[in-house]
């Protein structure tokens, strides 16, 4: 996720049924583009003739990862839903089967995760409004290597063995090189286990690909000289998510995209795995990516608009800095993605669980065109370390692009 700033304009710390939207025109001068709004993404992707049906993610349940969580997730959300002229989740629960840490206003690392909290929640239910949310937190701070993950995978097994939902969104992830020893090697196989049990239930899990571009850090917070990619995004069984910059009309018209990069440090997360060989699904890509691969796993899958967006946090122990914040970021693009997943498990009447398979398939059978908006400008070096072009087709830097969702969700909701 990307520093938020905040957005000077109207605040409040307790929900109101009048309070003004932000201006998304109030964005352009920092991110060259509008902070779009829910209305806006959604006419962009073609998700709003199908939320006009009646498909918003009715009956299913989306389940957030996150650490400590935000104080004032739930009013906050209630004034993010009036803003934008939104309704209330049918349920919304926040549960800390680990337990919970007072919040602390002066801890950064508690407010990032409060930022993160808001956007993932706000976003994906802006995608799904009829969907369902479980927010799980854990009172551990994850940050690079093994801190954090197996109070993270002890999350999603509660999630599995209580049904909580069947899509799991997890923004978070750390550098794969971080895991390369013992330790890390035992908490990867212990997730691609539990992953793999995931997929045999239906259940859908996705993941940023992270938001500084092919470089990614160490446990020291030093840049590897070299790309790498993050876990668990580059998991076989996950649905890794990056971004993109979205040119629209103000009427959410979608005119062009290209790979989120600002040129400033942040970028779309997406590369080739040090560690995971190529999945089944990745071996019928064209032979030019199959030499880029090696035979190991490219990430990310799919991709949707990264740039910032406003969310609304009202947990600062000062209530004049309560208000609507910008930022973006992958994790954006996965709290939207797994709104689609939502709507799309409406749509077809069930589960879709693991999707990458059948995604993959409507592009080795030359589909892509049909259901996806093919990114084909931008790159995602960055902080000084190559990266990789956008290009016809699918690539590393933007998967196989963005979702044609009128077209897109119709299709998967078919077995083929």
């Amino acid at each position: 996720m990307a520093i938020p700033s905040a957005w000077c304009g109207q605040s409040s710390n307790k929900p109101t049924v009048d309070i003004q939207p932000p201006d998304p025109n109030s964005c352009i001068a920092d991110n060259g583009v509008p902070c779009y709004t829910p209305q806006q993404i959604r006419e962009a992707y073609g998700l709003t003739p199908l939320l006009n049906a009646g498909y918003d993610g009715a009956g299913q349940t989306i389940v957030i990862i996150e650490s400590f969580g935000s104080p004032t997730i739930e009013s906050d959300l209630k004034v993010f839903d009036a803003a934008f002229n939104l309704p209330d989740p049918p349920s919304f629960r926040v549960l800390a089967p680990l337990g919970t840490v007072p919040f602390n206003p002066d801890d950064l690392d508690h407010l990032i995760w409060a930022w993160e909290t808001s956007l993932d929640v706000q976003w994906a239910h802006a995608m799904a409004p009829g969907a369902n949310i479980v927010l799980l937190t854990s009172p551990v701070d994850e940050t690079q290597g093994v801190q954090g993950l197996p109070e993270f995978l002890e999350l999603e097994k509660y999630a599995l063995d209580h049904r909580l939902g069947h899509i799991i969104s997890q923004s978070w992830g750390t550098t794969e090189n971080t895991l390369f020893n013992p330790t890390g090697r035992k908490v990867i196989y212990d997730f691609e286990r539990f992953y793999e049990k995931a997929a045999a239930e239906h259940v859908t899990i996705l993941a940023g690909a992270g938001d500084s571009g092919s470089a990614n850090v160490d446990v020291s917070n030093n840049f590897y000289p070299f790309p790498t990619v993050l876990f668990p995004a580059s998991s076989p069984f996950v649905l890794a998510v990056g971004g993109t910059t979205l040119q629209a009309s103000s009427t959410g018209f979608f005119e062009s995209e290209s790979v989120w990069n600002t040129n400033a440090g942040n970028a779309s997360g997406g590369g080739i795995s040090q560690y995971f060989t190529q999945p089944r699904y990745q071996r019928a890509l064209p032979h030019h990516v199959q030499k880029q691969l090696g035979g190991f796993r490219g990430i990310p899958d799919v991709a949707i608009h990264a740039d910032p967006v406003f969310f609304y946090a009202g947990f600062y122990s000062d209530a004049a800095s309560n208000t609507f914040i910008s930022t973006g970021g992958t994790s954006e693009a996965t709290a939207c993605w797994a709104g689609v997943i939502a709507v799309a498990n409406q749509l077809a009447g069930r589960p879709l669980g693991f999707v990458n398979p059948k995604l993959y398939l409507l592009g080795a059978l030359g589909e892509q065109a049909e259901f996806f908006r093919d990114v084909k400008t931008g790159n995602n070096a960055a902080n000084g370390v190559p990266g990789y072009d956008a290009t016809s087709g699918f690539d590393l830097a933007s998967g196989w692009g963005t979702p044609n969702l009128g077209k897109l969700l119709w299709e998967i909701r078919e077995d083929r």
